[in-house]
C-alpha cells in the first residue's frame, strides 16, 4: 500500500479534521488568526493526525471523536514547531519562511501558547479523562524533551543513549499518543492500548532517525529546510555522534569543534566523515529496526485495510526522501 492509497483510505476523515482545524483556529485577535493559519496551512504530511485516524479505525472505532483527537494532535504538533523554530533560530521550514522569521519571536511563542491552550479546550469537549490524561502527560514529556535537547546542544560528549532519550520524548511521544488514543476511543483492553502506544513510539523513533539522516543527505528543496541545520545549531544527532565515535586525530577534533561552536564552515568535511564512518548506514539500520518493532506490535489488530496502512506507514517512515 503506497502513501496515496493511505490518504484515499482516510480522505473523508481527514477532510473532517481539516474543517475542524480551520474552525478551531479562529480567534478575535487578527494576528493569532494570521500566524496560526500560516503555519497550519504551510504543508506537511499531517502524519500524526493521520495515525490517530487510522489507529481508531483499525481498532474498530465507529464514532467521530477521533476527528477531534486528530485535530488536537495537529495543534499540539504545530505549537511545538512554533516554539522549536524560536529556540533553534530557524528561518526555513517546509520550504517557507518560519513564522518567527516573518512575525518575530514574541508573536510565534505567544501563538504557540494559543494553540496549546486551544488544544486543551478541545480535550475538554472530547469528554474523556483518559484522553486528557494521555495528552496532558504527552505535552509535559515533549517539553522535557525540548529541554534535554537544549542541554545536549554544543556538547560533543552527548551519547547515543542521551540522543535516543531526546527523540523518544521530543518526537516519538506524540506519535505514541496519537496511536494510543485510537485504542482508547475504541475501548480496547490495557494490553491492546499499550501495543498501539508501542507501535507509535517505535514508528516515531524511526521517523526522527531518518529526519536526522536527511539533514546531511537531502537537498534543501526536498527537505524544505536548510541542509546542515542541525549542525549549524550545534545539535549532535546520531549520524554526527557515530562519526565522532568512530573517528580519531584531526577528524575527531574537527567534529568536536563543529559541535561546540556550531556553524557550517566544515560541512563538506563533516559529511565526508559521516560517510567514511558508515554513520548513515548505522542510522538507517537502526531506523529499519524500529520500523520492524512497530509492525510487531500490530499483532493484536484484526486484518483490515487500516492495519495494512499502519504497516505501510512504518516502512514509509524509513523509505522517504523528505
Amino acid at each position: 500500500m503506497d502513501f496515496t492509497t493511505i490518504l484515499q483510505l482516510t480522505a473523508d476523515d481527514m477532510r473532517a479534521v481539516n474543517t475542524l482545524i480551520q474552525q478551531r483556529l479562529h480567534s478575535d485577535v487578527a494576528l493569532v488568526n494570521q500566524l496560526s493559519h500560516y503555519i497550519i496551512n504551510s504543508g506537511g504530511k499531517r502524519l500524526r493526525p493521520l495515525l490517530a485516524l487510522i489507529c481508531a479505525r483499525a481498532c474498530g472505532y465507529q464514532g467521530d471523536r477521533h476527528i477531534d483527537v486528530a485535530a488536537i494532535i495537529e495543534f499540539i504538533h504545530t505549537a511545538t514547531l512554533l516554539h522549536d523554530d524560536v529556540v533553534d533560530e530557524s528561518d526555513l521550514r517546509r520550504g517557507k519562511e518560519t513564522a518567527n522569521n516573518v512575525w518575530g519571536n514574541q508573536a510565534a511563542v505567544l501563538v504557540g501558547d494559543f494553540l496549546y491552550s486551544r488544544s486543551f479546550e478541545m480535550m475538554v469537549d472530547v469528554g474523556s479523562m483518559r484522553v486528557m490524561e494521555i495528552l496532558a502527560s504527552t505535552t509535559n514529556v515533549i517539553a522535557e524533551g525540548e529541554v534535554l535537547q537544549l542541554l545536549n546542544c554544543h556538547d560533543p560528549d552527548t551519547t547515543e543513549e542521551r540522543y535516543m532519550e531526546v527523540i523518544h520524548s521530543k518526537t516519538a511521544r506524540l506519535f505514541e499518543a496519537a496511536c494510543q488514543l485510537g485504542a482508547v476511543l475504541a475501548g480496547k483492553s490495557p494490553e491492546e492500548e499499550q501495543a498501539m502506544a508501542r507501535y507509535g513510539m517505535h514508528l516515531g523513533t524511526a521517523f526522527q532517525l531518518v529526519d536526522d539522516m536527511l539533514d546531511y543527505t537531502a537537498s534543501s528543496e526536498a527537505m524544505g529546510k536548510n541542509v546542515g541545520d542541525d549542525l549549524a545549531e550545534g545539535k549532535p544527532t546520531l549520524p554526527l555522534i557515530v562519526a565522532l565515535r568512530q573517528s580519531n586525530g584531526t577528524t575527531a577534533q574537527m567534529l568536536r569543534d563543529s559541535i561546540e561552536h556550531g556553524g557550517l564552515e566544515n560541512l563538506a568535511q563533516i559529511i565526508q566523515a559521516i560517510r567514511d564512518t558508515n554513520a548513515l548506514n548505522y542510522t538507517a539500520e537502526l531506523a529499519k529496526r524500529e520500523a520492524q518493532l512497530a509492525i510487531e506490535h500490530l499483532k493484536y489488530l484484526p486484518a483490515s485495510p487500516h492495519r495494512q496502512a499502519l504497516e505501510a506507514l512504518a516502512w514509509f517512515s524509513t523509505n522517504r526522501s523528505h
